[in-house]
């Protein structure tokens, strides 16, 4: 008996064996957050005894805000609560002639202040934890203001992102990008780029999945961040307009406009950035080769100017009370000029300058990246049935020009125009990608719940080099290089299915999934005509246990298997010339990498605090990771290789403390161990060493005045096969003020306030040793301003904590 047979006879199992539990009453219903009017997930519901107020039985909102669980027939006190905002209290009978009560939508206010009849908003948590994800609120982000999405994220705990655009999440990389739960081709294809292109203003919030369950994507071994966009879903013309200014030229715009008619919600948003950021770096190379100067000094200065425009718009229409039809558009356009100064130095044994170069690049970008879709919700009934289909296309198109002069001069600082370089280089880049998705979604009376579905993604990207060199010999006019050009296609397709059943047996929960990928993928380089095909086929089980001690009380564990295929950049074995001392390639037979994740995590939430602690373990076999090699020709040529295996164990801990009224804390700690193994590259190709890292996010309301945010992070040595990336650390700072009655908010932020968000990395190896420092602008001070028209924000305090619905009123 094969083993999909084996885990659909246990899942069959464990349904018949359950469904005959939990003969009470269930009682179901959501819970929204009243001025944003979005689901609040971890909301505390408990029903307590009407004669001492003692908690009876109780239960959390899901992802969705909600909450479903059962209970014994009887007289209750309904509470719900959320930290920072008003409890919902109502008094409830659950007779018998019942099997189920639905009490529709329960609506929560933010506890806020009035003060002298000046409306003060009271202090919003940026942070939200859940079961299996992370959620962060950035719209309440004062020092995200007039930043973009890249380095957004790097301010984030758990998340360090590198000098190539490289995204870590908990010290692993191989992370999956979504843009509204959806993949998009920027999970595969500079993510940097891309990302760099969606202003801070128009994301709401950023969910970090580090452990996903079989209903997600296998891929991403690091989890998956979805960053979710800004829509708003009032009725009438509403919208808001933004405008930030920052130190050195960089300046931002945006406007967000939604028109809400009882059967449709039309939404538009377009967001421009102009910005110039300095970049800079130096790196000092010992050589241990023959024939060359022991020492090699280089010093990079320059800057980027870049322009981008994204434009996002879209319906939802309601066809049907049960029916919801949505199409949606987004484009994202970027020009970019970037200019660089490289000197590097030859250093003799005794210290004195052997030889240098001066090289001067200049870059030229221009790039559009365009994404469309439809999707359709169908609410089959009242209990909860539902069925969703969605299609999307999304195509990116770049093309970059680079003109490089490089001079000679000999120990004595004399120029040598004879060994003048004049190098060139055309990199056109185009993707496509195609995600088909159909979910089921199926609750049962006695607090079962199955979900399953269908999914088809199929991508191709093209990538191609020109590279071109003019020297003395060609009067320095740029001939072709033919071992430098070349075009690398690469085709993917990824078919997937999946099922997930859950349910609760008393206080214990549980979710078991499954779900299998067929990858068919076809890489080829279009000069040597050569086809490199792989095709294979996964399965990957996921297993989810909570236990309720108590209300705000639980005890989960959970186990995941996912994979990581490699992406374009990693694979197209095109040499990329940064100077004539530094190459990088990739590695066309990169395997998939495998990880195997475990978790177990306490949740405890009292009135004024949240405690989140998780231990981790992951393990993984043929491990993409960077290599550098240094040629006979004291070339350093950096390239992906898959090691053996690598193994990560972890503690993280969260804590959310309101402080009082006016102050909120969020403490996260992660500490983990990590070892790589990479002797089959390399003897000698292993390292391990212990990191961690630290960030506190702290809000402060001065009532009358404004409101404060301080956020600072600490990330510690993220270990390599040949060294290891060093430590950084960084703090933010930022104010806001409402203004006009609440229309309108000012803000003022200073990022990395003390200059030291810089990638370092140490790289050592038995013909060289290596230390590198890049460092992008990120010390900058920003101005914003924010006006809401028509409603887009409602004044706090005006609606009160109430419900709506239930039995008799509208589903959710």
């Amino acid at each position: 008996m094969n083993k999909i047979s084996k885990v659909s006879i246990l899942i069959f199992f464990l349904i018949s064996s359950f469904d005959a539990y939990s003969q009470e009453i269930r009682l179901k219903g959501k819970v929204m957050d009243g001025r944003r009017q979005s689901p609040l997930e971890f909301a505390n519901i408990a029903l307590l005894s009407p004669t001492d107020s003692a908690v009876v039985t109780g239960g959390m909102s899901g992802l969705d805000g909600v909450f479903d669980f059962t209970t014994a027939y009887g007289e209750y006190i309904l509470r719900v609560g959320f930290i920072g905002y008003v409890e919902f209290y109502e008094s409830i009978s659950l007779g018998e002639n019942k099997n189920s009560v639905n009490l529709g939508t329960i609506t929560l206010e933010e506890d806020a202040q009035n003060l002298d009849e000046v409306v003060v908003e009271g202090v919003t948590s940026m942070f939200e934890s859940d079961i299996d994800k992370r959620t962060y609120n950035v719209e309440n982000s004062i020092v995200a203001e007039g930043q973009t999405a890249s380095q957004l994220l790097s301010t984030l705990p758990s998340i360090q992102v590198d000098d190539e655009g490289g995204i870590t999440m908990r010290g692993s990389g191989n992370i999956l990008i979504y843009i509204n739960g959806r993949p998009s081709n920027l999970s595969g294809d500079d993510t940097e780029s891309i990302l760099s292109q969606f202003p801070a203003n128009s994301i709401k919030s950023v969910e970090l999945i580090t452990n996903p369950s079989s209903r997600y994507d296998a891929t991403g071994v690091g989890g998956i961040i979805n960053i979710v966009l800004k829509k708003n879903e009032k009725t009438g013309f509403n919208g808001q307009v933004n405008a930030s200014i920052g130190t050195r030229e960089k300046y931002q715009a945006g406007v967000n406009l939604n028109y809400g008619i009882q059967k449709a919600n039309f939404y538009a948003s377009y967001n421009w950035q102009n910005r110039r950021q300095i970049e800079g770096g130096e790196g000092s190379r010992n050589n241990y080769l023959e024939g060359f100067s022991p020492k090699l000094e280089q010093i990079q200065d320059g800057y980027e100017l870049e322009k981008t425009h994204l434009l996002r718009a879209g319906v939802d229409y309601n066809i049907s009370d049960r029916s919801l039809l949505g199409v949606y558009f987004q484009g994202n356009f970027d020009d970019e000029t970037e200019y660089s100064d490289i000197t590097q130095l030859n250093i003799s044994q005794g210290g004195s300058v052997d030889s240098s170069f001066i090289r001067a690049n200049d870059e030229w970008s221009s790039a559009g990246n365009y994404e469309g879709g439809i999707n359709y919700t169908l609410n089959i009934d009242s209990l909860g049935q539902k069925l969703f289909t969605s299609l999307s296309y999304s195509y990116d198109n770049r093309e970059q020009e680079d003109v490089s002069n490089q001079e000679y001069f000999d120990a004595d600082g004399n120029s040598d125009p004879n060994k003048r370089l004049i190098q060139t280089n055309k990199n056109p880049r185009t993707s496509n990608l195609y995600v088909a998705q159909l979910d089921y979604e199926k609750p049962f009376t006695n607090g079962a719940f199955i979900e399953t579905g269908l999914k088809a993604s199929i991508g191709n990207w093209l990538r191609s080099q020109e590279f071109a060199q003019g020297d003395q010999f060609t009067d320095f006019t740029p001939l072709e290089v033919d071992t430098l050009s070349n075009s690398y296609n690469f085709d993917e397709q990824v078919y997937a299915g999946y099922f997930t059943y859950k349910n609760t047996v008393g206080k214990f929960g549980y979710q078991l999934g499954l779900r299998g990928e067929y990858t068919q993928t076809l890489g080829e380089t279009v000069k040597d005509n050569e086809s490199i095909p792989n095709d294979y086929f996964n399965v990957f089980p996921s297993a989810f246990f909570s236990y309720t001690i108590a209300p705000e009380n639980e005890l989960t564990m959970n186990y995941t298997r996912r994979i990581s295929r490699p992406s374009i950049r990693d694979l197209s074995p095109l040499y990329r010339v940064r100077d004539q001392y530094n190459f990088s390639i990739g590695n066309p037979y990169l395997k998939p990498e495998f990880t195997d994740s475990y978790e177990i995590g306490y949740m405890k939430g009292w009135e004024k605090y949240l405690l989140n602690a998780t231990v981790y373990h992951r393990y993984s076999t043929d491990v993409e990771t960077r290599i550098t090699y240094l040629t006979d020709d004291n070339v350093a040529i950096q390239t992906r290789e898959n090691a053996d295996t690598r193994a990560s164990t972890g503690f993280e801990l969260i804590n959310q403390i309101q402080v009082y009224n006016n102050l909120d804390l969020t403490l996260t700690g992660n500490f983990f161990y990590s070892k790589i193994n990479a002797e089959n590259i390399e003897e000698d190709f292993s390292n391990e060493n212990v990191s961690w890292t630290l960030n506190l996010l702290a809000n402060y309301l001065i009532p009358n005045w404004f409101s404060m945010q301080i956020q600072g992070n600490y990330r510690g040595p993220i270990v390599l096969p040949q060294g290891q990336i060093e430590p950084q650390y960084s703090v933010n700072v930022g104010l806001r003020k409402d203004i006009l009655n609440g229309k309108a908010t000012i803000s003022a932020n200073a990022s990395d306030i003390f200059n030291t968000r810089n990638f370092r990395i140490t790289t050592t190896n038995p013909r060289f040793d290596e230390q590198r420092v890049f460092q992008r602008e990120t010390r900058v001070g920003t101005l914003a301003f924010t006006y809401r028209f028509g409603g887009f924000k409602e004044r706090a305090g005006e609606n009160n904590s109430r419900r709506e619905g239930g039995d008799d009123g509208d589903d959710f």
